[in-house]
């Protein structure tokens, strides 16, 4: 069993930046790749960014890509994703998720999902 709880989201004006943390509980997160997803109003809930259980190896959405960076320390059993340049459009609430699979992008995928944390950006 993993636990997830997000954190960092918040407020911000286009341009700015948010660092979104999610911080697991359990001996065997270094075990599971880590994703970010995202979900806007209305809207169905889309990947973001995945990396490898090492943290050698990630891979993002096009929307995102080039701008946000997704990273973890499995010493403290947490995983990151750094945005910038962030954009009205990147309004969401925004998930972290464990999965034994790395490189997907496919939530039925992911085993454990977190809370999620919003993200709200003005123009």
């Amino acid at each position: 069993q993993v636990q997830l709880v997000e954190s960092g989201g918040g407020l911000v004006q286009a341009g700015g930046s948010l660092r979104l943390s999610c911080s697991a509980s359990g001996r065997s997160f270094s075990r599971y790749a880590m994703g970010w997803f995202r979900q806007a109003p209305g809207k169905k809930r889309d990947f973001v960014a995945t990396i490898s259980s090492s943290g050698g190896n990630t891979y993002y959405a096009d929307s995102v890509k080039g701008r946000f960076t997704i990273s973890r320390d499995n010493a403290k059993n947490t995983v990151y994703l750094q945005m910038n340049s962030l954009k009205p459009e990147d309004t969401a609430v925004y998930y972290c998720a464990a999965t034994v699979i790395y490189g997907t992008y496919r939530e039925d995928r992911y085993d454990y999902w977190g809370q999620g944390t919003q993200v709200t950006v003005s123009s």
